[in-house]
């Protein structure tokens, strides 16, 4: 089979890029890949099986229709304008033409030094390749929008961060990786026509339906309000932190992207910070959804010469509702509640409160709420908690709660399961697949991604326990 590549940004974007190509490792290799992914693609087996070095998957060669460059863009990070960013150690390759008629982003990150590298090398580690792939793949497959992880290559590349590490590179897939950035970058430029011409670009080639509309700027930007809105739901739902929530990280599209010192939460914990970098805390768990409008924000400020004032106000101001259905939506699913009640908030909340109070583990406790008998006191829940008179009460209130729904048991369990997972990818799961692969083992990563993949299916396994005692203590950083 052989791969169709477009250049649509490279063709119809000048001056919103640097063309370049990626600058190759020191005796790459490829080390893990994402069959799946692959075949969705059409991406031909013995393409990762280079004759020598890595291929395309190390930069090292590029496939007919390939234009590589590094696009550019600018952001508020932590909240301040920083100015300038874009492709530091990143180059878009190529837009690969599907046979549906979608394009799809062929991305390599650690390709080297570009003009946007600022002061730093443009390579990534092994370490945060791996935490990229892991944590992609497991959002897609817990159904949150996110990018993908195609490949992963290694090196003996040294790369000084905190230490210093094997340089690799990973091949990233998305429909689009346009940021609130691009938009930002142009805006406080003065550029306001280059800011259109990127939305008209973005409209043309992702909401195409509406390219002919008279008032398809605010069509776009409502959208794209919403698909913020339902992922930060998704997130909190899950139990996710992304940790660097800048401008410039946050998708057009609503995906979830750039993972670096994310983390799935372990013990229930809102303040929870999983980036050792944030020192404020701007960017904890209970946070994320009015860091969400806060980027919105300044995104509708980039637009809004050439959208009125009143209009992108109007789309700000149905994030909230947006959010606040979705995300009920999802917790009752959650719960095992099929209908609506009055009182369902409350349930929810009394649960939380427990959950903090104790310390609950967030995964756990779901999934184990998953085999409630709504006719039983008895719950193999009971035992996590300390105070369990405080459980007892709060079970029978919730257990009256199904009795109304009149769902049948095995009916209702099996609904729950598919919703509550029995593992996430957690940090401490990571860390034993990168210490692993450090060694050159790369067994455990392997294994990793597999149990990943069926993210709802029962296990016995430590995939689905606590974190070790080691585990708790992990601190994760923007290098990651």
């Amino acid at each position: 089979m052989t791969l169709s590549f477009t250049a649509h940004w490279h063709d119809e974007l000048p001056g919103f890029y640097t063309a370049l190509k990626p600058t190759p490792l020191n005796n790459a290799r490829l080390i893990w890949h994402n069959e799946s992914l692959a075949n969705d693609l059409g991406v031909p087996p013995s393409l990762f099986q280079p004759a020598s070095g890595a291929g395309v998957w190390g930069g090292e060669t590029l496939l007919p229709g390939m234009q590589p460059l590094a696009q550019v863009y600018s952001g508020h990070q932590f909240g301040v304008w920083a100015g300038q960013l874009g492709d530091g150690r990143g180059i878009l390759l190529g837009e690969q033409q599907l046979a549906n008629g979608q394009t799809m982003d062929w991305h390599l990150k650690g390709a080297g030094l570009t003009p946007y590298s600022r002061m730093g090398d443009g390579r990534a580690v092994l370490r945060s390749t791996l935490r990229e792939s892991l944590a992609s793949e497991a959002m897609h497959a817990l159904g949150i929008p996110t990018t993908r992880a195609l490949s992963i290559v290694t090196s003996d590349t040294p790369v000084a961060r905190e230490t210093v590490e094997q340089g690799a590179m990973l091949m990233r897939i998305a429909q689009s990786h346009v940021r609130f950035g691009h938009f930002e970058h142009f805006y406080y430029r003065r550029e306001p026509e280059k800011v259109r011409q990127l939305a008209d670009f973005v409209i043309h080639h992702h909401w195409p339906q509406w390219e002919d509309e008279a008032d398809k700027y605010i069509l776009w930007f409502r959208d794209v309000v919403s698909r913020t809105a339902s992922l930060m739901a998704c997130w909190q739902t899950v139990g996710f932190a992304h940790g660097v929530m800048n401008t410039d990280n946050m998708s057009i599209l609503g995906l979830t992207m750039d993972y670096g010192p994310y983390g799935f939460l372990d013990d229930y914990q809102p303040e929870f910070i999983c980036n050792h970098s944030d020192y404020q805390g701007r960017y904890r768990f209970e946070n994320q959804p009015a860091v969400g409008l806060w980027n919105l924000q300044r995104l509708a400020q980039a637009l809004s010469p050439f959208i009125a004032v009143d209009a992108l106000n109007d789309a700000l101001d149905s994030y909230q509702e947006i959010l606040l259905q979705q995300y009920g939506k999802l917790m009752r699913r959650k719960l095992g509640l099929m209908t609506q009640e009055k009182g369902d908030n409350d349930i929810l909340n009394a649960l939380f409160a427990l959950m903090a109070r104790e310390g609950s583990d967030y995964t756990r406790t779901f999934r184990m709420l998953s085999q409630t008998e709504q006719h039983s006191s008895a719950s193999a829940l009971r035992d996590e908690f300390i105070d369990r008179q405080a459980f007892d009460s709060w079970y029978a209130l919730y257990r009256a709660r199904l009795q109304r729904e009149g769902t049948e048991d095995d009916i209702r369990q099996a609904q729950m399961k598919a919703v509550n997972p029995a593992m996430v990818l957690r940090n401490w799961l990571a860390q034993r697949a990168i210490s692993a692969a450090d060694t050159g083992d790369y067994s455990e990563l392997h294994r990793l991604h597999d149990a990943l993949s069926t993210p709802f299916a029962d296990r016995d396994d430590d995939y689905v326990s606590r974190p070790p005692e080691w585990g708790k203590k992990l601190e994760v950083s923007c290098s990651s």
